[in-house]
């Protein structure tokens, strides 16, 4: 994982909801000089996080996705507050299968005090952690590794998770449109996800709000049809309307009140 300070995670955290961020307000709000918030920008424009404007930092450009290590970082509270939510709905000694993403690779974590879970996965990220728990199984995807996400993808992948029935599927999504379809950035992205929901007794999506509205261009599926959809924060109105007319549940995470 990258190596940030409280203050740089806090900084690209304001980045995504703020297009833009001067030097000036940001030393003024942190009590420090320009010259060390210069600093520390310039931390977050090498790791791919931030990009330069004159006289502060933008949104890096979205071509495509983020390194794996650069998500890692970003919405980590929201991300361990979808984690302890989600640990409460599932039993233990339950088959459970995990998509790529690093929310689904949170969430892992989150189940680590969990006895005798059976895990599927194409993710290596996700096979070792859950390994670290003696009582767990731990099945992983065989075939080519992807690089930069450490994933397996491609035909072995699609036999592996065709092979089974998951008592709990568990993924993430890239970005969610604005009437809920789930996007993502490559083919074969969405065709594990798809398998994982194809064969779970109980579909679980896990997200944080940064994901509403965010751009990818290859389609696969609808929030709706997950059997229950873990966020932080709720949906904007028309994905909101989506969620209501189905049947899936929607819960709010580090709130009271499930929705």
């Amino acid at each position: 994982m990258i190596d940030l300070s409280e203050r740089q995670v806090q900084i690209t955290e304001m980045l995504r909801e703020e297009r833009f961020l001067t030097v000036d307000a940001l030393a003024d709000k942190y009590g420090v000089t320009t010259q060390t918030i210069r600093r520390d920008l310039t931390t977050l424009c090498d790791y791919g996080l931030a990009r330069r404007r004159h006289g502060g930092i933008e949104r890096p450009a979205e071509a495509g996705n983020l390194a794996y290590g650069s998500r890692q970082i970003l919405a980590r509270s929201a991300k361990q507050a979808i984690a302890r939510e989600v640990a409460k709905h599932i039993p233990d000694s339950a088959s459970v299968a995990f998509s790529i993403g690093t929310t689904p690779e949170v969430v892992a974590a989150g189940l680590l005090r969990h006895d005798r879970l059976r895990i599927f996965t194409n993710n290596m990220n996700i096979a070792m952690l859950a390994c670290t728990n003696p009582t767990f199984e731990v099945n992983i995807a065989g075939g080519r590794v992807r690089n930069s996400d450490n994933d397996v993808l491609g035909p072995g992948m699609e036999e592996f998770l065709s092979s089974y029935i998951f008592d709990f599927g568990i993924y993430g999504v890239a970005g969610v449109g604005e009437h809920g379809t789930l996007l993502d950035f490559y083919e074969e992205e969405v065709r594990a996800r798809r398998l994982i929901h194809e064969n779970s007794r109980t579909t679980i999506l896990v997200l944080d709000h940064s994901k509403f509205g965010r751009t990818a261009h290859v389609r696969g599926g609808q929030i709706g049809e997950a059997t229950k959809v873990f966020c932080d924060a709720a949906p904007p109105g028309p994905i909101l309307e989506v969620l209501r007319a189905s049947d899936s549940e929607l819960v709010i995470c580090g709130e009271d009140d499930a929705q």
